[in-house]
């Protein structure tokens, strides 16, 4: 039998979420394409963008106009990517993780699924860190508190115990906060952007040089790696659609959503970077705004930054709860989200204290970030092409009656596409304490090892032989088991919501 916590009835309207892994019955699947695009706002509402639209003009050397065309390319890249496998959340109505057990099996998702459930630990301290050193700059600002060590483990604690609340609600909470912070952040930014328009030395930022086509493309993929460690937390937040529910709607919102923040903000740091150019640089991310910007103008906009930043860490631990729970941890998703919180607060107080460079432990962090992510977008994509449901009984199903069981609990032909293609993207990286032996050629000169890793995942798959049982379980219920219209209200529970038989939890 799955675990209470896979099996746990819930209504998507409901203030507390209490559904699990387990596909969501179409009776229950009433949200709307366009809830998407706050959802998506939200998760990019974060200084942190300024910094690295600053990185744009100081590292990488590029104009205003390279700038421009940089935070254009970046969200339709990367969110893109994101709305497209979000597809899959609609078509299956569950998490991204278990729809990939339809993929790597059973027993191979754990692979991709602990990489991935890691890799959310750095972004998720990226963000706490940053929501404490505004926190810190606010009280600054406010009151003339410095900052030090008792401080900065306060602020942690205050901001991590707000995402675990927030997050441990659910996707109507994420919901609401999403909207509500949409039209805050968007009034106040217009804000900002105004002030800069009026005090800024025009003639300087124009007159900067254009920079090479190299550090162009290497600028996108810094801006997009950010997008594309959402990617596979995008089924996340569909799985509610109706079947019916448009997929260009899905796309549209999803990069619209993403884009309306990206642009201006990164934009906004490359104009605050001619001004100061140590801004790319700093230990602390935060604290520039309210040495560039009045009070009366800084102070609100942090808080309102914050609960932005609060949000997208919210959004990450709601997300690597679901993946927990794929890698057979016998814990609720709340309970799951509690491990995230800890360990945020841990690696979280390292950062602040023990490390020397925020700036560059975080685009380290986001270029490795890439690739682990790449490697399951490509093979996980390639799938999609030919599938359109998932057997609801056959994602519950740990055992061996599984038709997502394959050979040994493993899809060989996904777990060697995806092996390889961590392994290729990796030769093309370089961060500050590590570079591959292809990372000086064209493509890792250029950033673009996650583009190459998603390459060689998705060619490898797509030219692997597959079983030809692999080929009916991709093809879905109608042509292995369940329901031929997906299977979601057939094989999950039995009356009044009690789980399946036979379905037991995969441990490692």
């Amino acid at each position: 039998m799955p675990h209470a916590s896979e099996s746990e009835d819930a209504q998507s309207g409901g203030a507390l979420e209490s559904r699990g892994l387990e596909p969501v019955p179409d009776a229950e699947r009433t949200g709307r394409v366009r809830e998407l695009f706050p959802t998506w706002v939200a998760a990019n509402i974060s200084v942190l963008l300024l910094t690295m639209g600053a990185g744009l003009i100081v590292s990488n050397g590029l104009n205003f106009w390279q700038v421009l065309v940089v935070a254009v390319a970046a969200p339709v890249l990367s969110y893109g990517i994101v709305g497209l496998i979000s597809i899959a959340g609609k078509r299956g109505g569950a998490p991204g993780m278990a729809l990939s057990r339809a993929v790597f099996g059973q027993r191979g998702n754990l692979f991709p699924g602990a990489l991935i459930w890691v890799a959310r630990w750095g972004w998720e301290t990226i963000n706490a860190v940053t929501g404490a050193y505004a926190v810190l700059t606010v009280l600054d600002l406010l009151f003339g508190v410095r900052s030090n060590t008792f401080l900065i483990v306060v602020t942690l604690l205050a901001f991590v115990s707000c995402t675990f609340l927030v997050s441990g609600l659910g996707i109507t909470a994420l919901r609401v906060c999403s909207t509500w912070s949409t039209y805050l952040f968007g009034a106040f930014s217009v804000l900002v952007l105004v002030y800069l328009v009026a005090d800024t030395d025009w003639s300087a930022v124009f007159a900067r040089p254009a920079g090479s086509t190299a550090m162009l493309v290497a600028g996108v993929g810094t801006i997009a790696a950010g997008g594309i460690s959402w990617v596979p937390s995008g089924p996340d937040f569909t799985r509610y659609l109706p079947r019916t529910a448009s997929s260009k709607g899905v796309v549209g919102s999803t990069v619209g959503g993403a884009g309306i923040v990206v642009l201006p903000m990164v934009l906004m740091g490359a104009v605050m970077a001619v001004a100061t150019p140590d801004l790319a640089s700093a230990q602390d991310p935060v604290s520039f705004i309210g040495e560039l910007l009045p009070a009366w103008i800084s102070v609100p906009y942090l808080l309102i930054a914050l609960i932005g930043m609060l949000l997208i860490n919210s959004m990450s631990m709601y997300s690597a709860g679901f993946t927990a729970q794929t890698l057979g941890i016998r814990v609720s998703r709340a309970a799951a989200v509690s491990v995230n919180a800890v360990i945020s607060l841990v690696f979280g107080f390292l950062l602040m204290v023990v490390a020397s460079s925020f700036i560059g432990s975080f685009i380290s962090f986001l270029t490795l970030l890439a690739v682990a992510f790449s490697a399951w977008i490509g093979v996980f994509g390639v799938d999609m092409l030919s599938r359109r449901t998932y057997d609801a009984e056959a994602l519950m199903d740990t055992t061996r009656t599984s038709a997502y069981w394959y050979r040994g609990g493993f899809a060989w032909q996904a777990m060697t596409a995806w092996g390889v293609a961590l392994v290729a993207g990796l030769l093309f990286t370089r961060v500050e304490w590590f570079a591959g032996p292809l990372a000086s050629s064209w493509i890792g000169e250029n950033g673009l090892g996650w583009a190459a890793t998603i390459v060689v995942a998705g060619v490898l798959y797509a030219v692997l032989p597959r079983e030809r049982g692999a080929a009916r379980a991709a093809a879905g219920p109608a042509e292995g088991r369940g329901d031929a219209a997906g299977g979601v209200s057939g094989g999950v529970s039995g009356e009044g919501g009690a789980p399946a038989e036979g379905c037991e939890t995969v441990s490692i």
